[in-house]
Order: C-alpha cells, then structure tokens, then sequence
C-alpha cells in the first residue's frame, strides 16, 4: 500500500525521482523567480487566496491640539487564483529496458523535467502577455508594430510602473530543488525572447552580465539597461506576422514584422505556486508488470504531474512593450 501513489518505486526513491525532475527544470524556470510566491500544502482547496493592502490616502491635514484623529481602516484586495493539474508521461518498454545501452530512466525523468518547466512557465506566460498595460514600439495597435526596442520605449514603460508606485524586485525564489528566497540588487526585471538579445545589446548603456562585478546574474540573464535587467527564453514567443509591414524585421511569411512582447514586471505584479518542494511535482514510475491491459509485461511507464496558477495581482505594477526584431 506504500507505493500505491508512486507507481512500482518507493516513496524514498519517488523523492529522489522529483529532485532529479526539478533540478533538470529550474534552468527553464525564468518566471518562477519574479512573482509573488505561495505554495500549496497537500490535502487543501483547490483554490489559492493573494491578498494585498491598499496604500492609505495621505495625511495632509495638521493635527488638532488634543483631538485624536478619526482612525482609518485598512483595505484588502484579494485575488484567488485556481488551481489545475497538468502532467505527461512516456512509456518505456521491456525490450528497451533490457538491452538498451543508454540508462533510460535516466533520460527519461531528465527531459519530463524539462518538459514539466517549459508547460509550467509557457501557461504562466500565457497568463501574463494577458495584461491591460502596454506600449508600443511604433503607432498606436499591434498591427502597426515593426520598429525595434528603444530606450526610449522602456524609459516610457519603467515610468508607467514608477508613476504607479511600482517596487523595484529585491528578492528572488531560489534556484534549488527546495523552497526558499533571496535577497538581490534592486531592478526591474525584462522578459524577453533570445531573438530580441542583439536589438538589447545595441541599445546605449547596456551592460553585460560579465561586467556585472560582484552582482551575481540570473539563470540566461543577458544583461541590464539602467534599472531593468533582461532575462530572456524561449517560453517568450512572438506573434507571428502580427504587425507593420516588415520593413527590416523579423517576419515568419515575409510580409508582417513578427511582434515580439516584453513584460517589464516589479514586486508583487504577479503570483504563482511555485514548483518548488515536495507538494510542487509526484513522479510516477510504473515498471512493466503483467495485467489486463498488458499480460505480457511489455510496457511500462514514466510521468509527472503538477498543480499549479498563475495570477495577475496588479496589472498597473506590470508593463508590456510590443517590439520588432532587426533581421
């Protein structure tokens, strides 16, 4: 009864099966560092409470000479998020197990972990391109979009944040198996695609990562332009011929520029579960073994599955720039 929930291996090698998913999925874990983050204990709700405080209206008017003030109330803003479960699995079997050179199970636990980031981060994505806030490289729709990123664009977006008393992030969640945080410099952050690194590294200002001295880069961190830092990956997809006519850009038929988002995110703009500790991923491994569906023993199975949300806490506190990319 032990091993009912993880298939034919034991609970104490199900753990080592997760570690092992996890650690080939935190390289791909970009947004999971930036957003607000709860994880979700075993055996409660299937939905997820953020709550934030609203700033208090300023105190302007002088005190009275022994009168007490009439007291203000606190007000809170919730937002719920719902959790799903998604997951995957691959069947491995006898024959392969038997005689194969490569050690399978091995490849086959890393490349579900890469697998399970990249599902996780893309509907974590799909989430945030969402938001009401955006600029526009050029004109004033995505369809006219096919000028590059300028400085001038994310000044004009690290404004629309600041003006909204927009925090800098000041910590991260932890780039290892278990969950935790740490602090770091202050920046905003940039998500971007790895086609948009050439049109960044152009910009005046931009330092790269190997000047940064003692502060230490993220995972595909490509640098940082005043006070964003730009991490890119490939879960950042564009649309595809969205835009202006071409011109020199980037285009997927070869008529319309290809646009290209950039989230400019700060503290506490989102929230996640994040897939992180014990709750966050169950590996199941089930070995072949004789049954209705399978007398022979032939096949067997490796898989994973996660529980997870993604919500926007404040869209004013995150920014999307809508770009084209030089060819």
């Amino acid at each position: 009864m032990a091993n009912t929930e993880y298939g034919d291996i034991t609970p104490r090698t199900a753990t080592f099966a997760e570690r092992e998913l996890l650690k080939r999925a935190l390289p791909h874990l970009v947004i999971e560092k930036f957003g607000q983050s709860k994880p979700v204990p075993l055996k409660s709700s299937k939905q997820i409470k953020f709550r934030r405080y609203s700033a208090l209206a300023l105190a302007t008017t002088a005190l009275t000479e022994g009168v007490t003030p009439t007291a203000k109330q606190l007000a809170a803003v919730d937002v719920t998020g719902n959790l799903a479960q998604y997951g995957d699995l691959v069947t491995i079997t006898d024959i392969v197990q038997d005689t194969h050179e490569d050690p399978v199970l091995q490849e086959a636990t890393e490349i579900l972990g890469e697998q399970a980031a990249q599902t996780i981060e893309t509907i974590r994505f799909n989430v945030l391109k969402a938001g009401t806030g955006v600029r526009y490289a050029n004109g004033a729709a995505r369809s006219a979009v096919n000028t590059a990123l300028t400085l001038s664009t994310q000044r004009k977006c690290i404004r629309d944040l600041k003006r909204q008393n927009a925090r800098a992030i000041t910590k991260i969640v932890r780039s290892t198996p278990s969950y935790g945080t740490e602090a770091v410099a202050p920046s905003f952050i940039g998500l971007v695609h790895p086609d948009m690194e050439g049109d960044i590294r152009n910009i005046a200002g931009f330092t790269p990562t190997e000047k940064y001295g003692s502060m230490t880069p993220y995972e595909s961190e490509i640098g940082k332009i005043e006070d964003v830092r730009y991490v890119s990956s490939t879960v950042f997809s564009a649309w595809t011929d969205a835009g202006g006519a071409k011109g020199t850009m980037i285009s997927t038929t070869g008529t319309s520029a290809d646009v290209y988002p950039v989230l400019f995110v700060s503290r506490d703009a989102f929230g996640i579960v994040p897939l992180k500790g014990r709750a966050s991923i169950t590996p199941s491994v089930v070995n072949p073994h004789p049954s209705e569906s399978d007398p022979l023993a032939q096949r067997g199975h490796i898989g994973w599955k996660s529980m997870t949300t993604c919500v926007i806490l404040n869209d004013a506190w995150m920014v999307r720039a809508e770009c084209g990319v030089t060819d």
